[in-house]
């Protein structure tokens, strides 16, 4: 019998026969391993533990407490959902069951759809086939069998799904019991490794295939942990980010709002384009001095973005228009019929910038940002609030240097990028870089070129960071132009926003015929590096709202101090300090309605106003005021000179207080 190696994770190497399974090689070393595992991992493949072992490898025994199992606890858990459902409600057809991020769903055909009030049976029925602990066996069907099996069940999506499969593939059928279902695989060994760390969430409507034209399948959503505290954390995180949702404080805050007469477009109130502002004074300030900054134009004939390849890669997701004239006389020869896209980015047109006028080695690099106005076309099922939008303003900027300063520019941005962050008051901060897709543009030198450079950037972020920054590699996520850097940052709750990026780009610049002239008087093509920080403006500003759950630092509020008196005698003093107040460069308003002070204060905390003074005529006659803060109870008395003195410091932007 012919034998292989398998290498452990500790790098010791041993033979074993040719057809081992994992649950052999566990058993080899440790029976307490061998309950332990749940699958292998050849090579780093996910696969069942029964699956034999047929090459050498390196092998690792994966456990419930791997990170790895919990996507297989949550495919599990999608079986045992579509079981129980088929247990309770014979005759439902189920469809197709993936895993997604926190937890899985399955799509399901029933004359009567589900509603919520369904979940808790099904989850009672799941905990049944979890404690009968039945186990995950694979057989390979021919295709005929299959077929013929599920249509004898009435099964038509699953008629239609094997034929979807490519002849050079296996039909695999996964038993749990009786119970069967069509699966790509890997499981764990028993339907009882899943655990009862799993929740129902919801229902929704799902066409077959995400398409239109199909039939409307019932979708139940559920989420799926290696144990309880798991569990109860993510529902918690979920509470507290339905408290925290953007949308809702938005309205709370008086910030903007969304109609159906501009679908995915911000109405902006006074409030909310103050923060708006603010976050790009802010960034402005951030760039004083290392880029200059440019405005392109909003549209611009198609013929450029043809040039570009977006018309091409990217023609489905942009806004192309035409003069109204051109619409009303079509015939008309004179009229300007030229087809112009509404920008979706600033790329082409800060190279239109970068081209215009001679540059020699000794300008790079350049650095050109823009607060670009910029529309893509989203799904209106995708819209949701400022985290996604149709029109949106992007910290956007185009580094157009020479192949020698690449590395230094990307550190340079990287330091920018986790300096702002900082500021924002987010420390924990992932680095991924991005590898080539397998569609692509430029050749593969330039590509291996770009991507040694940001590697080795990639290992200087870490090092400088001294492991506080989290970095890793993204296989083939690249942009099609060229490698990137996506930095993610963690919330309050835990939740993880994917904002920054730093991509490197040698298509564009070539495209158009962009250079610079180097020292030896020769004609040569500058490398360009694509930069956001924030992304999206109007994202940003959604994840901070989110964030701080509308309980903003001072010198980010949109209002700082409301001035609430206690007694209409009061009233003319309120207005001197709102005056005071406002002269001294904060953001203030007087509240002298004839009402209740504890009505007003309750109003203006669920507005979030960081800072609510109460004046009464006490407070009047000595010159103080009552300074309550959000979320407290406490009133602190100051003398008014004092309190304006405190709260300007505290309304400093960290940036400006670096600065003084």
């Amino acid at each position: 019998m012919s034998s292989i190696t398998l290498t452990f994770p500790d790098g010791n190497a041993k033979e074993f026969p040719a057809g081992v399974t994992g649950a052999e090689v566990a058993e080899s070393i440790a029976k307490s391993l061998a309950k332990k595992s749940v699958a292998y991992a050849l090579d780093g493949e996910l696969r069942d533990l029964a699956d034999p072992i047929k090459t050498d490898g390196k092998i690792e025994l994966v456990t419930r407490q791997d990170d790895r199992a919990l996507e297989l606890i949550r495919h599990d858990a999608a079986h045992v959902m579509a079981e129980a459902v088929q247990e309770l409600w014979p005759g439902t057809q189920v469809t197709i069951g993936p895993v997604i991020e926190n937890g899985f769903y399955y799509d399901f055909a029933r004359n009567e759809p589900f509603t919520p009030e369904d979940l808790p049976a099904i989850e009672k029925k799941m905990k049944e086939i979890v404690a009968r602990n039945k186990p995950f066996t694979k057989e390979v069907w021919s295709r005929h069998e299959a077929k013929m099996h599920f249509a004898g069940k009435g099964e038509s999506y699953k008629v239609e799904l094997v034929d979807a499969i490519p002849d050079d593939q296996d039909i695999k059928i996964y038993k749990q019991g009786d119970w069967l279902d069509l699966c790509r695989g890997p499981h764990m060994r028993s339907t009882g490794d899943i655990g009862t760390s799993f929740k129902l969430m919801n229902v929704a409507g799902a066409y077959w295939r995400g398409d239109s034209n199909n039939a409307m399948l019932t979708r139940i959503y559920g989420t799926a942990w290696s144990d309880d505290k798991q569990l109860n954390d993510y529902l918690h995180m979920l509470e507290e980010a339905q408290k925290r949702d953007h949308r809702k404080l938005g309205r709370e805050m008086d910030l903007f709002h969304f109609q159906e007469e501009g679908p995915g477009v911000v109405f902006w109130h006074s409030k909310g384009w103050r923060m708006f502002q603010n976050l790009v004074s802010y960034m402005r300030r951030r760039l004083e001095g290392t880029y200059e900054e440019v405005n392109a134009p909003q549209i611009l004939d198609k013929s450029l973005w043809e040039t570009s390849g977006h018309w091409g890669w990217y023609q489905e997701n942009m806004f192309a228009v035409k003069s109204a004239h051109a619409f009303t006389h079509p015939d008309d020869e004179e009229a300007d019929h030229r087809v112009f896209a509404i920008k979706p980015m600033n790329c082409p047109g800060h190279v239109q910038i970068f081209k215009h006028g001679l540059k020699s080695y000794r300008d790079l690099p350049v650095r050109l940002a823009e607060f670009g106005n910029v529309h893509r076309y989203e799904p209106s099922g995708a819209l949701h609030g400022l985290m996604r939008v149709r029109g949106f303003t992007q910290d956007d900027a185009h580094v157009f240097c020479t192949e020698d300063q690449l590395a230094a520019e990307c550190m340079r941005i990287n330091d920018l990028i986790l300096s702002v962050y900082k500021d924002f008051g987010f420390d924990e901060v992932e680095v991924l870089l991005s590898t080539r897709p397998e569609k692509r543009v430029g050749s593969d030198e330039n590509w291996d070129h770009a991507e040694e450079v940001m590697v080795k950037v990639l290992r200087q972020i870490e090092e400088q960071s001294g492991g506080l920054i989290k970095t890793g590699i993204n296989p083939g996520e690249g942009a099609f132009y060229g490698p990137k850097f996506e930095y993610t940052l963690k919330d309050a709750i835990g939740r993880k926003w994917q904002c920054g990026t730093t991509q490197v780009d040698f298509n564009l610049p070539e495209r158009f015929n962009a250079f610079y002239i180097d020292s030896d008087s020769e004609k040569k093509q500058p490398v360009m590096i694509h930069r956001a920080i924030c992304g999206s403006m109007e994202r940003f500003l959604g994840i901070l709202i989110e964030n701080f759950a509308g309980h903003f630092p001072l010198w980010m509020a949109p209002m700082q101090v409301v001035v609430a008196t206690i007694t209409s005698d009061a009233d003319g003093y309120a207005e001197q300090v709102v005056e005071k107040l406002r002269a001294a460069g904060l953001k203030a308003d007087a509240d002298t309605r004839n009402e209740k002070i504890n009505y007003k204060v309750r109003e203006h905390s669920l507005a979030k106003v960081p800072v609510i003074m109460v004046c009464g005529m006490r407070e009047a006659e000595d010159g103080s005021v009552n300074i309550r803060r959000l979320g407290s109870k406490d009133q602190t008395s100051m003398k008014l000179d004092e309190a304006i003195s405190a709260l300007l410091e505290e309304a400093t932007p960290p940036d400006l207080a670096r600065r003084q």
